[in-house]
């Protein structure tokens, strides 16, 4: 570490992991489309493939929350940016080497998935240690960063399909490894505080004896499914559910859907000290369950798809508002509180995906067309995406119940100072 990097420095790398955290998450989306069609992978292994993803997450959620002190936050961040670099080439590399392009895959996903835990859990706590007056704020501002990213995956990766065509797709996770690649020499040398004093922080048992952590937990499993469900179909959903080109698809559905999380975010992050985060998220979670339910209800396919795009506006606050309550009620919980809200949050974004994934293809399987929307002219394929959209409705309204919840009883009290 030199004198010439400073704590602006090290808010830069975390924005910047955070946009690693969405090349991850967001790239192999863009080429389900692909991978089914090319390698012919149906909707469940698709499902598989985001569940392993954040399953492995959440895995590493777990050993981090317990050893990430012990080795400190530069080496896990460190490692953490060159298994996502790792994971990325693979993804380039593996699922045309190996006899099966599906196993290539898994262990592509597997590996960069890693990386990904590792920065979930320990971004927010270097971001949370760092000299600043609004905590809030700074965690939405930083959290604005993964949507920023998300939508430049989206816009960059689609324009390049269109330019180099379907067929060399393996080029995209190449270009997108040497961003991690870059920030991995960045966190080598920016300085990091730790968030609470070495043996200062809570206990386990010390956050599970307090009820309103468990409603925290609940919020984040809840924060997770409602923003992944809809992420991670948005651009299968446009193509094949709304019947639009890809080009289209991936601009109006997980492009919108970032844009719209994004500017959510940086408002927040910019005015937040003018408005109340629980008000807030209320009010998300009930524009989440609207957008939802006109996403899939809404017989006309423009607005189907503007309906898609608006939901990430209404999810963009639960993540960091969670975060931020909970901090903000338990100042000294420290990493271990962290990464218990990253693993809860990784089981939402992994379970609400995949039920939605399996409650498509089971309708595709069966063969049961629904009155609701077999008068629309929805054959198999779409009636079985809008299902499974519709099931997923369930997380924002449980979402909404643990808010309201957690403002009439005032369950956090900050029992920690």
């Amino acid at each position: 570490m030199t004198k010439l990097y400073t704590y602006k420095n090290t808010t830069y790398a975390c924005y910047r992991g955070y946009i690693t955290q969405a090349i991850i998450n967001n790239l192999a989306p863009i080429l389900f489309i692909i991978f089914q069609t090319n390698y012919h992978i149906s909707y469940d292994k698709i499902g598989q493939l985001i569940l392993i993803n954040f399953g492995t997450q959440l895995i590493t959620d777990i050993w981090a929350t317990k050893y990430a002190d012990r080795f400190g936050y530069r080496k896990c961040m460190v490692a953490a940016h060159a298994l996502s670099t790792a994971g990325l080439l693979s993804l380039s590399i593996l699922p045309q080497l190996l006899p099966s392009p599906y196993l290539g895959l898994v262990i592509s996903v597997a590996m960069y998935a890693i990386g990904g835990g590792l920065i979930e859990v320990i971004i927010s706590p270097i971001i949370e240690a760092l000299p600043n007056d609004n905590k809030e704020s700074a965690m939405s501002l930083l959290h604005s960063f993964y949507c920023w990213g998300q939508m430049a995956v989206v816009l960059i990766s689609t324009i390049l399909l269109q330019v180099i065509g379907r067929n060399m797709w393996f080029i995209l996770p190449l270009l997108w490894s040497l961003f991690p690649l870059y920030n991995l020499f960045q966190f080598l040398r920016v300085p990091i505080l730790p968030l609470v004093q070495e043996g200062s922080g809570m206990k386990l048992k010390e956050l599970f004896s307090h009820p309103g952590f468990y409603l925290s937990m609940l919020l984040m499993i809840c924060a997770g499914a409602s923003e992944l469900s809809m992420s991670q179909w948005s651009s299968l959903f446009a193509e094949q559910g709304l019947q639009v080109p890809k080009l289209v698809g991936d601009m109006l559905g997980p492009g919108l859907f970032a844009l719209f999380m994004a500017i959510g975010r940086t408002i927040y992050g910019y005015y937040g000290e003018r408005l109340p985060i629980k008000g807030c998220l209320i009010a998300s979670s009930a524009l989440c369950i609207v957008t939802y339910l006109a996403t899939v209800l809404s017989p006309h396919p423009l607005l189907s798809l503007l309906a898609c795009s608006l939901t990430g506006l209404s999810v963009s606050l639960m993540w960091p508002g969670t975060f931020s309550l909970s901090s903000a009620a338990y100042p000294k919980g420290g990493t271990l509180m962290f990464g218990i809200l990253a693993i809860c949050g990784d089981i939402g974004c992994a379970i609400g995906p995949w039920i939605a994934g399996i409650l498509s293809n089971y309708i595709q399987k069966a063969g049961r067309s629904l009155s609701i929307w077999m008068n629309q002219g929805l054959d198999l394929e779409q009636q079985g995406l809008r299902l499974g959209l519709l099931a997923c409705t369930i997380f924002p309204v449980l979402m909404l119940l643990g808010l309201l919840t957690f403002h009439r009883k005032k369950l956090h009290k900050m029992p920690y100072k």
